[in-house]
């Protein structure tokens, strides 16, 4: 199961539909997204409250330090937000594809913000509005791609923070050809064998 959030399961709408798949067992919170804080990100203390609650251990994870192989242990691992390009730079160096795949296929791959975005086909959305979050000159925006679906996180945030922001949503998914959910906190999309449920 894969479920694409915009920041963690942070309703029960959330918790819920995974309460029924998940009854106990060990996590990894993967923080490598926060590329300044890390395990000190102010989201870790809420995200790890929030396994916590579905009965689930938690150890704190950074792909940077460790292996992508590691991940391979845990029943649930959620890659929290942060710095997309930063966060797709690392999971590229260490052929993450197939270990997060694996994952998504027979255990549970949260990933939410910019642990959403890299696990879609390309985090190109987010250029469009936050290209100088590309401090690594990164030309190439495919992603994971484990969904044929794109996603943009926090959006009743971003409505109020980027001019026309809707307008330039309706853009891009017509130039590309794609189609962009749109998700507000607390909200999310669930997708498993291909079948994708929207969570609200």
């Amino acid at each position: 199961m894969l479920i694409l959030c915009s920041n963690g399961l942070s309703s029960s709408a959330l918790k819920s539909s995974l309460s029924s798949t998940i009854k106990s067992g060990k996590s990894a919170l993967v923080v490598t997204a926060d590329n300044e804080y890390k395990e000190n990100n102010y989201h870790v203390a809420r995200c790890i409250s929030e396994l916590n609650s579905l009965h689930l251990d938690v150890d704190i994870i950074d792909i940077d330090k460790q292996p992508i192989q590691d991940l391979l242990i845990y029943d649930v691992v959620e890659f929290i937000g942060g710095n997309p390009y930063y966060l797709l730079n690392s999971l590229k160096k260490q052929n993450a594809k197939k270990v997060l795949q694996k994952i998504a296929s027979e255990k549970v791959l949260i990933g939410w913000s910019a642990g959403a975005l890299v696990m879609t086909p390309t985090i190109g959305i987010i250029n469009v509005f936050s290209p100088e979050m590309n401090q690594w000159e990164i030309t190439d925006f495919s992603a994971m791609n484990l969904t044929d679906i794109e996603v943009i996180p926090h959006y009743n945030k971003f409505l109020k923070r980027y001019d026309c922001f809707e307008e330039r949503c309706q853009k891009y998914e017509k130039d590309k050809g794609v189609r962009l959910i749109r998700l507000n906190d607390g909200e999310g999309i669930s997708i498993t064998q291909g079948k994708e449920i929207l969570i609200r």
